[in-house]
């Protein structure tokens, strides 16, 4: 089964396409300037051509469903929902924090936490157990202070993903690992999909919404002056 991953909820603009679980190809690039718009359908492209076949032959779709950048999410799923309906495939839709903890899996940590940076002190995060990748505390927005995770104090733990930084300067666990550099991406769906597939979790195309977790809020322009 022939798949197409869409991770855009950071800013690592992402597209993987698998053959079960076999990766074939990746494009991604990881940007300040959130390139999703400009580059998402081209990334298909070079992925497809990567892997040697054409968008005919996708079977299924999958997407990072986020939390994460509320432009990049929309993107991603508009995309998504687009090719999903051309080529009368289904959708699959998976947290992009599962696809942050992934490669980190069976590494010897106890726990793994995946911080997504949002506004100032904080963080979209969950809990994962580090062997298994079973969720142990449901994804939140969660503001960081002092004591924030202060029962890992004696747990080997690993806070990863781009709000790892912040962290590292506030919380009082000097045990803890802290992964900064990395954000979610398409080739790290593949397992959680095919899982999701198997046990026929398919997304309701008409009503799917990205996982935004907090509403948007605009930035309003001012009135001018009279």
């Amino acid at each position: 089964m022939k798949i197409l991953y869409l991770e855009t909820s950071s800013k690592n603009c992402s597209v993987a396409i698998s053959d079960n679980e076999k990766l074939l190809c990746l494009c991604e690039e990881v940007s300040e300037n959130y390139k999703q718009s400009e580059s998402l359908h081209t990334y298909v492209e070079w992925a497809l051509e990567g892997a040697g076949i054409s968008l005919k032959d996708i079977e299924a779709v999958s997407l990072g469903k986020g939390p994460g950048s509320y432009t990049g999410l929309r993107i991603g799923a508009a995309s998504a929902k687009g090719f999903c309906y051309g080529l009368k495939v289904p959708l699959v839709a998976v947290n992009s924090l599962e696809s942050i903890i992934e490669p980190f899996l069976g590494d010897n940590y106890d726990f793994i936490a995946p911080l997504v940076d949002a506004r100032r002190m904080e963080v979209y995060t969950a809990v994962y157990d580090g062997k298994t990748g079973e969720e142990l505390s449901k994804t939140e927005a969660k503001i960081l202070d002092e004591t924030s995770f202060e029962e890992f104090k004696d747990k080997k733990v690993l806070f990863v993903g781009d709000g790892a930084k912040k962290a590292k300067e506030i919380l009082n666990l000097p045990d803890a690992v802290f992964k900064e550099d990395v954000y979610p991406s398409a080739q790290y769906l593949i397992r959680k999909t095919l899982e999701k597939i198997r046990n026929k979790e398919f997304e309701d195309m008409a009503y799917f919404e990205p996982f935004y977790l907090k509403d948007f809020h605009g930035v309003k322009k001012k009135k001018s002056e009279e």
